[in-house]
């Protein structure tokens, strides 16, 4: 019988509206973690400070 692989396939990078997922790479006890990554739902307006009366 052949050996199970030591290494997990690559994933493609996961794309999704306000979302972004990719693969790390495995540590030393073979675990595989995914990077997240998010884009502001809301776009944030410059501060002007009001005018003095």
């Amino acid at each position: 019988m052949s050996e199970p692989k030591k290494s997990r396939p690559a994933v493609p990078e996961g794309k999704a509206r306000y979302l972004k997922t990719r693969q790390m790479s495995a540590n030393e006890k073979g675990y595989v973690g995914y990077d997240t990554i998010w884009e502001s739902f809301q776009k944030e307006a410059e501060y002007k400070k009001p005018k003095q009366p």
